[in-house]
């Protein structure tokens, strides 16, 4: 474990006379909110338009821990322990192992795999490095004959993420959260606070975590983040294969696969430019649904796979693809830039952050002044195996 993330334990009132206000209800948020009440701060969230509205909603539900750096692996772990324990409580989650491969021929990612394998070991993740045989007598319903490599994790789960941030609100609102929806603000860094149609409200802490409109938002105020949203897309269909596993990465493939209540939910769709999270196009591509279809149904060829329906979210891009959370003024606070992997950690990264705020060390490798806001940079998909 990175004996840098030290969290203080939760319930010791330490927020006891402090007014903070949230802005945007996804899963980051909404769990440090949650967190936030617990030690007795009085937390109002704002969200423009309804919980789970944006990129938490439209999330792929996709949860690991396998991390081949700090402090990743520590924050992969302690949310997959956090999203079983919250699942004892009634949120929806479901534990499946996640496998990610590389195809034969494919020797640079055959390589990151395997070192990436290595260095989570070192880590204490609990990967296994598998070979096509092997895969194929675990997880019958996948083709293998194509497999060069694939590592395996039981640190690992799915949800209905806007059942699931549903469910985080319901919980926050128990603990003495107030969410205004339908409630777009401005902000005020200076002496923080927040600015909405009725005027404006002092707070101790102001906390962004709005997602893809973070960077507008601090912008408006003038805080400058080196953060870009950019565009996914996924897609969900039926299959014939009733209860199937494992969730499946195909770092060559460029996709990913899950079990979902409906049969199976897949993604990929990266576009590497920066896009407008105010006027993005939702629907797919032309195109998307039947070229990720034929790498679905190359990778499990029982499925009988039947489109209901696809589209496209936002995710958020940093120059070197850890995120951004932390303060970037006195009192202001941020968590963006997850490239894909915000509501994975989301769990762990808003505890973090409420303890951040409550005194805690935070997160120090994630310290959003460490770019200075104005950097120039490509967009790097989230998911894919690099490394370092």
């Amino acid at each position: 474990m990175d004996e840098t993330l030290s969290a203080d334990p939760i319930r010791q009132n330490r927020g006891v006379g402090r007014e903070v206000a949230v802005v945007g209800a996804g899963a980051v948020g909404l769990t440090a909110a949650l967190f936030l009440a617990r030690e007795r701060a009085t937390v109002t969230v704002y969200e423009a338009g309804t919980v789970a509205n944006e990129s938490s909603g439209r999330a792929a539900g996709v949860c690991y821990d396998a991390f081949a750096a700090e402090p990743n692996a520590t924050l992969g772990r302690e949310a997959i322990e956090r999203f079983r324990s919250f699942a004892q409580a009634g949120a929806p989650f479901t534990s499946c192992p996640y496998l990610w491969l590389a195809q034969t021929g494919d020797e640079p990612k055959i390589d990151l795999v395997r070192d990436g394998i290595r260095r989570m070991q070192k880590l204490g993740v609990e990967a296994t490095e598998l070979d096509a045989s092997e895969v194929a007598e675990r997880f019958p319903a996948l083709r293998t004959d194509d497999i060069a490599v694939a590592g395996l994790t039981a640190g690992a789960g799915y949800t209905d993420t806007a059942a699931y941030t549903e469910w985080l609100a319901d919980q926050a609102r128990a603990e003495g959260v107030t969410i205004e929806e339908e409630t777009p603000v401005q902000l005020a860094t200076d002496s923080p606070a927040v600015e909405t149609g009725e005027g404006r409200r002092e707070v101790d802490d102001l906390v962004v975590t709005a997602g893809a409109h973070s960077k507008q938002l601090l912008a408006g105020a003038g805080v400058e983040i080196a953060m870009k949203p950019y565009r996914v897309q996924a897609l969900v269909g039926e299959v014939s294969l009733g209860d199937w596993e494992p969730m499946v990465y195909d770092t060559s493939g460029d996709c990913y696969l899950r079990p979902h209540s409906e049969g199976l939910l897949a993604g990929d769709g990266t576009e590497p430019w920066e896009a407008d999270p105010n006027g993005y196009d939702r629907a797919p591509n032309e195109g998307f649904s039947g070229s990720l279809g034929d790498r679905v149904t190359h990778r499990l060829p029982e499925c009988e796979l039947d489109v209901d329906r696809a589209w496209a979210g936002l995710c958020t891009a940093t120059p070197d693809r850890d995120p951004l959370v932390g303060a970037v003024r006195d009192r202001v606070y941020v968590a963006t830039g997850f490239q894909g992997q915000g509501f994975m950690r989301s769990p762990a990264i808003g505890r973090r952050l409420a303890d951040d705020i409550l005194g805690g060390d935070g997160i120090p490798a994630f310290d959003p002044t460490r770019f200075d806001g104005d950097e120039s940079f490509e967009v790097r998909e989230g998911m894919a195996v690099e490394s370092s």
